[in-house]
């Protein structure tokens, strides 16, 4: 058994501002929020990466609902959902950021520079290398 930060957090260990918790996940505020009402959702299970993660679907549907659920209760005209994978990832324990956005709240889209592909058969040959590995 892994223990990690928010393994603590599921098993009642350490404090948390619960915002739901159910067999599946546990949902909780961010300590470090981008903005109030900013909500974490983690695996009840243990699972480093969304690889990591059997069961998505049960999973994502907690995320959904969440998304919902802060844009309806913080009257928020949308959300930024997000995952990090080991890359910028503080906690090794999947966990989906659900951040209330408003129009002009200051948030610019991604916080990392774009690229383009050099040419359109540099695009497919990269979807190709993706489509194989699955």
């Amino acid at each position: 058994m892994s223990t990690d930060l928010f393994c603590e957090i599921i098993a009642g260990e350490r404090p948390a501002d619960i915002v739901r918790s159910d067999e599946v996940a546990v949902s909780f505020l961010d300590v470090r929020p981008v903005f109030k009402g900013h909500v974490l959702v983690v695996p009840r299970v243990h699972a480093e990466t969304l690889a990591d993660l059997a069961d998505v679907g049960p999973f994502f549907e907690r995320v959904q609902a969440m998304a919902r659920a802060v844009e309806e209760g913080l009257q928020a005209g949308g959300t930024f959902v997000a995952v990090n994978n080991r890359i910028s990832q503080s906690v090794p324990h999947l966990h989906v950021h659900v951040v209330p956005r408003h129009r002009k709240d200051g948030l610019r889209g991604f916080f990392w520079p774009r690229t383009t592909y050099d040419s359109a058969e540099e695009a497919r040959s990269y979807a190709e290398m993706i489509a194989k590995a699955l």
